[in-house]
């Protein structure tokens, strides 16, 4: 009984001199952050159609270069150790060539306006499509209602465009057969509202070198080149003229060197490649005023950085693995990874919400009560791929108190995959995302400037930044408030899955299967706040294993007393 009184006593000191050290960091980074920047970095690579080796691509990596040596980084030469702020570009050969769009126009043949043009729909152009001749071709168009191979295979086809409502990818390999020039498709997801948004076209890609070209049709296109074949015999003239070329992969790294432990570090990632504003120029806009304020507050001391600091824009998902997994021993210093992807959205236009995706906990499991996936759709996890990690929820409170001042809608989805987080989380390094969903422009030509909000990038700057700022230096006050901050969590989470519980067996469901669930949030939080005792920088005392020992307590105490109610 004494032994647990001193303990009791012990917790409450230490609860009452663990401060919340995001304050200072907060009062930093909101003053800070410039969203002109942002939003200007923004608008200079949504200019362009970005793919790996291409002109845009290669522009923005150099864009984003000037900026951080207009900041202070200086390039490095040999490693990462010649300066506090350092930045290099890597340069890879690529195995395959690069492509960009230059032009394409698709004229219904004695019609005034043409049917579709890429000045106003440069997604119409799949990846990798070829070039008609310089003057274009003219053809008939055959328009396929449904797709039979068999029945397809007797129509006489030869030097003709087909055009289905369909991806035209299904009828490529039955156009090259059957001796077509080319391919006319669509395809529109429900949730891009294509009967509203009718000038929409989400971007595709094709097979290189392909003998016949595709090109991808809005709702408003489709629906008028169906009504003239159903009319009767309906010829187009179609010019397309892209670029395809040998060229060479960069992706620049912006590093700013920690003090103590420099070998440990928290990586942002953002990638370059795809074509809209908030997919992913956002993304590049703002992580760019976040490596440029940093540099700024660094050199003011206004920050010391006690483990390191890295910026990264590439190539999605390819750049961050490799960044990785090509140095082992960069790799296992490597504590939190962000990826910052669609941050930009203004969410009055994309009917988008800001959303942290969440490293897989048993919300990715069993999804219910208020959790719901994004129509991006479930990841497949089962028990044996949980990450219990107080990340998820020391990102999600801090985004949390940024959305209570600045009056910032904040909120999550369970686990799904698809950007820049999951190279980290395959190798077993804490990963979140942060973005917008659903949004209505998604991956789609009207995915423009027009479309980004300044504000919303500084939220998720402001953020990001002030998380991680937290995390490079933190002490164990900083762990001790996490601490209580995670098991408050906990209890909630324990809380609203007992409720659902409660009912789910009300309404019929095994007792066993409901205690399971309990079962596995207790053990993921428990788990998680073990995590806790490599935050510090230096660990001087035993404050933060206590700390989790006594909220590990709790947690299971609260957990066995709900499983004793479920019958």
């Amino acid at each position: 009984m004494k032994t647990k009184i001193l303990f009791v006593l012990l917790f409450a000191g230490l609860s009452g001199y663990a401060q919340n050290p995001t304050d200072d960091y907060f009062k930093l980074t909101r003053a800070g952050f410039n969203e002109k920047n942002a939003y200007e970095t923004t608008a200079f690579v949504e200019k362009y159609f970005r793919v790996p080796g291409n002109t845009g691509f290669n522009a923005s990596i150099h864009y984003v270069e000037n900026i951080l040596k207009k900041a202070g980084f200086v390039e490095q030469k040999q490693n990462e150790t010649e300066a506090p702020l350092t930045y290099r570009i890597e340069k890879r050969a690529m195995k395959n060539n690069t492509w960009e769009p230059v032009d394409a126009n698709i004229d219904i043949i004695g019609e005034a306006q043409p049917l579709i043009s890429y000045k106003t729909n440069r997604n119409m152009i799949p990846i990798y499509c070829g070039s008609t001749p310089a003057d274009g071709v003219s053809a008939n168009v055959v328009y396929i209602e449904k797709i039979v191979p068999s029945e397809i295979e007797k129509m006489d086809l030869k030097g003709k465009i087909l055009f289905s409502e369909n991806n035209p990818s299904r009828l490529l390999q039955i156009a090259m057969k059957a001796g077509a020039i080319g391919v006319l498709g669509y395809s529109m997801p429900k949730y891009t509202q294509p009967e509203i948004h009718q000038t929409s076209i989400q971007f595709g890609s094709m097979k290189a070198n392909s003998e016949v070209w595709t090109l991808l049709l809005s709702y408003a296109a489709k629906e008028k080149l169906k009504a003239a074949c159903l009319k009767g015999d309906t010829k187009l003239k179609v010019n397309i003229q892209t670029k395809i070329y040998p060229s060479e992969e960069l992706t620049i790294i912006a590093n700013v060197r920690g003090s103590v432990n420099p070998t440990e570090r928290f990586v942002f990632s953002a990638h370059v490649q795809e074509p809209g504003a908030n997919d992913n120029a956002s993304g590049v806009g703002t992580l760019t005023e976040m490596a440029r304020l940093t540099a700024e507050l660094y050199q003011a001391k206004k920050i010391n950085p006690k483990r390191t600091l890295t910026f990264l824009w590439g190539d999605e998902i390819v750049s961050t693995r490799r960044y990785i997994t090509e140095d082992t021993t960069r790799a296992k210093g490597i504590m939190w990874g962000m990826s910052l992807d669609m941050v930009g959205e203004d969410t009055k236009k994309t009917g988008g919400s800001f959303l942290i995706e969440k490293m897989p906990d048993p919300s990715a499991i069993w999804t219910r009560g208020t959790d719901k996936h994004t129509e991006w759709g479930a990841g497949d996890v089962g028990e044996k791929d949980l990450f219990p990690h107080y990340f998820n929820d020391f990102i999600f409170d801090i985004c949390k108190a940024q959305g209570k001042f600045a009056n910032w809608t904040v909120n999550y989805n369970p686990f799904e995959g698809g950007s820049d987080h999951t190279p980290f989380l395959q190798n077993k390094i804490p990963g979140l995302l942060m973005w917008h969903f659903t949004d209505v422009f998604y991956h789609t030509d009207n995915d423009r400037i027009d479309k980004v909000s300044p504000t919303e990038m500084k939220n998720v700057g402001i953020s990001g930044l002030t998380a991680a700022y937290t995390l490079i230096s933190a002490d164990e006050n900083t762990a001790i408030a996490t601490i209580s901050q995670v098991k408050a969590d906990a209890l909630t989470r324990l809380k609203t899955e007992f409720e659902l519980s409660k009912k789910a067996i009300a309404d019929g469901k095994a007792a066993n299967e409901e205690k399971h669930i309990i079962g596995v949030w207790c053990k993921w939080y428990v788990d998680a706040l073990a995590t806790i005792n490599k935050m510090p920088v230096k660990a001087e005392t035993t404050k933060v294993g206590s700390a989790i020992k006594f909220a590990t307590n709790e947690i299971e105490k609260q957990t066995k007393v709900y499983l004793e109610e479920l019958k």
